[in-house]
């Protein structure tokens, strides 16, 4: 936490602040320049889906519920996941039941991750019991604390052993930062009680939703909640599961519904998300993510490509066109000739049913894609507008409270996203109207440039970007927000082997700082086996004065004087990175 001071005895100390969180929206203004657990299944999974309502087709003529995911070396430990849902099961949709059609116990080992915290807070709105572990505190934990999960700091075998000692859970949830080796692990396996990963529990939960998967190595987060946002606006009884904190949701991270359709923020993280089946995808971009996952961007090409083998028959791929990586996941006969290029940008044309049996629609900025914005500007909420074309004929003037062109982009593809689920039951006007009313209304995702305070003239502002084009997209944003000023960034780096693999291109993005302060790097699971330091960075950076100063505590002490002595200086501070300690 920084406190700054001031000299007036009667004015208080401001600004707290802080660094949890998960994912920054990303995919500007660059144009985009594991090891798995493998968990032997002792007895058959103990749940089963019920469904409580037929799910509304897309506009598709095949009825497709099958694809499975087979268990092999290539799919990073994920357990085969075989869809089952008939039509009659389908009448009955809901959450996981026991076998016995009860609700039992389940445990989620790293609950305190954006992630499966998220699973665990929905699952308690279903009504199961819930406990939980991690090795430290965050703040997911204190919603899920509050709504009634047991929970417990450490890994330990009484963690499982219940409030009266004697009961066993029903089921174990386990993040994929989890090693095998884990103590609550070990016992559940020896006592016969079903651990699952997070990929296969997700895919168990959402199987017979119609799912709207949300991935992209950037952008998930902010998307997934701003389409999440406008459906339930729109009376739609959506669940939601986000790997972040959403000040609009009841839930924190989730909505809990009863309707058809399950938006979710679609993690590639240790392939997470290939056991799923989503009836709609949307990939807002690709890039060089999880490095201590993914060898090279290749490899991130290839387990996107996999994602999208998983779309259903007579679905949806919504895509960002303008982003050459998220592009070249298409087979070459669909992609952009070079006639379909323009100022760098790539797009891909609009596809009826192609090979893989879904549609394709594209946005982005390039006038080239489907949907995509023109006349983009900033507005007095500080966000931006811009005027929404469809195939070049202009529909619409959009308005929003969100920063950034990258925000754009991401409304780009809820509004393709929302066309493509209703525009056969909703007059084409109608539908724009709806999403011009609730799209200005989205108020963000906490740590994604959230304002923390004001003082003598210095605006502090908190975000989680942690790889160089998030980066890149904050100081955008920061730039359009506040042309006169001048920027100061704090960067805690995020695991060494992000550092050690993109030092230079974390150099060239803090590089459009005016002031950069580089601290220790937070390890999270990582030995230093790199020998790389933000030492290293700091001195890395060309252009702007920057400097390493490890201790957070000393970060305080370099800004309190220069701001606190000057009334009218202006400046904006941005603390950036993913790390769960505070600054």
């Amino acid at each position: 936490m920084i406190i700054f001071p001031t000299h007036n005895p009667t004015e208080p100390a401001l600004i707290a602040v802080t660094c949890p969180g998960k994912s920054l929206p990303m995919n500007f203004p660059a144009l985009f320049p594991s090891n798995s657990l493998n968990f032997l299944e002792k007895t058959k999974p103990h749940f089963q889906i019920r469904c409580s309502r037929t799910p509304t087709p897309l506009r598709s003529t095949t009825n497709h519920v099958g694809a499975s995911v087979q268990d092999s070396s290539e799919t990073s430990g994920i357990r085969s996941v075989s869809k089952k849902c008939t039509d009659k099961e389908n009448e009955n949709r809901g959450p996981f039941r026991l076998k016995d059609g009860g609700k039992g116990w389940v445990h989620f080992v790293g609950v305190g991750g954006c992630g499966l915290s998220a699973l665990a807070m929905l699952a308690l709105k279903q009504g199961f019991e819930v406990s939980g572990s991690d090795i430290v505190w965050s703040s997911y934990m204190d919603g899920l604390q509050e709504a009634g999960a047991h929970l417990h700091i450490g890994h330990s075998v009484s963690n499982l052993k219940g409030i009266t000692g004697s009961r066993l859970p029903d089921a174990m949830v386990v993040s994929s930062a989890i090693p095998q080796d884990n103590v609550e692990i070990l016992h559940a396996n020896a006592a016969g009680v079903p651990v699952y990963k997070r990929d296969y529990w997700l895919a168990r939960l959402t199987e017979c939703y119609n799912l709207i998967a949300v991935s992209g190595s950037h952008g998930k987060s902010t998307t997934a909640s701003m389409l999440a946002y406008v459906l339930k606006a729109m009376d739609d009884d959506v669940t939601a599961v986000v790997g972040a904190h959403v000040p609009q949701f009841p839930g924190g991270n989730i909505i809990s519904g009863c309707g058809q359709n399950f938006v979710l923020e679609a993690d590639e993280y240790d392939g997470c998300f290939l056991g799923l089946s989503p009836s709609i995808a949307v990939v807002t971009n690709l890039d060089w993510e999880h490095v201590d996952t993914f060898q090279d961007k290749e490899a991130v090409i290839s387990t996107f490509r996999r994602f999208l083998k998983q779309i259903k028959v007579g679905g949806h791929l919504i895509i960002c066109g303008d982003s050459p990586g998220a592009c070249s996941l298409l087979d070459h006969r669909r992609q952009a000739t070079g006639s379909e290029y323009s100022s760098g940008v790539m797009s891909v044309p609009n596809l009826e049913l192609c090979d893989n049996y879904y549609k394709t629609t594209t946005y982005g900025i390039s006038s080239l894609n489907d949907w995509h914005a023109s006349s983009v500007h900033s507005n007095f909420h500080g966000g931006s507008d811009y005027t929404l074309c469809h195939r070049g004929y202009r529909v619409a003037d959009i308005r929003l409270q969100i920063t950034g062109i990258h925000n754009v982009l991401n409304s780009l593809a809820v509004i393709s996203t929302v066309m493509a689920l209703f525009s056969d039951r909703m007059q084409f006007y109608e539908l724009i109207d709806h999403l011009r009313s609730h799209l200005k209304s989205f108020t963000g995702v906490s740590r994604r440039f959230e304002m923390v305070g004001t003082i003598y003239g210095c605006h502090i502002y908190d975000d989680y970007a942690h790889h160089p084009t998030e980066i890149r997209a904050v100081l955008q944003a920061a730039r359009q927000r506040f042309p006169l000023k001048a920027l100061l960034v704090v960067f805690q780096p995020h695991t060494y082997s992000r550092l050690a693999a993109l030092k230079d291109e974390f150099a060239a993005a803090l590089s459009d700082a005016d002031q950069v302060v580089v601290t220790a790097v937070y390890a999270a699971r990582e030995t230093n086996v790199w020998n790389v330091s933000g030492r290293d960075l700091a001195a890395s950076i060309i252009g702007p004065p920057s400097e390493y100063i490890s201790s957070l505590e000393d970060v305080v002490d370099k800004l309190v004087l220069p701001i606190s002595k000057d009334f009218h200086r202006q400046i904006v501070v941005l603390t950036l990175g993913a790390g769960k300690q505070s600054l």
